[in-house]
């Protein structure tokens, strides 16, 4: 009697977790829902495009010479030497041991990096060059993400004038 009541009961208990179906699938199915839906709205998007007006651009100036665009920000030298007119920014970091972290790696790369405050924006510039004339800048600039075309963050070098 012992025995097919021990029987009874680890056949409910198996039953029980058995007959209790997961709800991954549940969760599948609304993900893969709610992706499907992301994917209509989007080609949706592109197929009608939203007409928005412009925002300004943040402090940047038009020039006609070689590189047209660059930024004008006053900043402070925290890191390196002789700061000039117009420099090439290869990196920016709110952390300063991140920008300090890029300088020595660019040192080790055979640049006299230095590293810039910007109080207005609370940042962290890495500077790779700094000349007095902007086509010269704005040629190491070229040649710099030329010779590091697999580095996006680099792809992304800009020139600041220095207020």
């Amino acid at each position: 009697m012992k025995k097919i009541l021990v029987l009874c009961m680890g056949l409910g208990i198996t039953l029980a977790f058995t007959s209790c179906k997961s709800s991954e699938s549940a969760y599948k199915k609304a993900y893969e829902k709610a992706k499907a839906q992301e994917l209509t709205e989007a080609s949706a998007q592109e197929t009608t495009p939203s007409v928005e007006p412009m925002a300004a651009a943040p402090v940047q100036q038009t020039v006609s010479a070689v590189d047209a665009t660059f930024r004008q920000e006053k900043v402070s030298l925290v890191s390196g030497s002789d700061l000039k007119a117009y420099s090439v920014v290869c990196g920016s970091f709110g952390v300063k041991a991140n920008a300090e972290g890029l300088k020595e790696y660019l040192d080790g790369q055979g640049y006299n990096a230095r590293i810039v405050y910007n109080s207005d924006r609370n940042m962290y510039r890495v500077i790779c060059g700094s000349y007095d004339d902007r086509a010269t800048a704005a040629r190491l600039k070229e040649d710099f993400k030329a010779k590091y075309p697999n580095r996006q963050d680099f792809q992304g070098a800009w020139l600041l004038y220095n207020k």
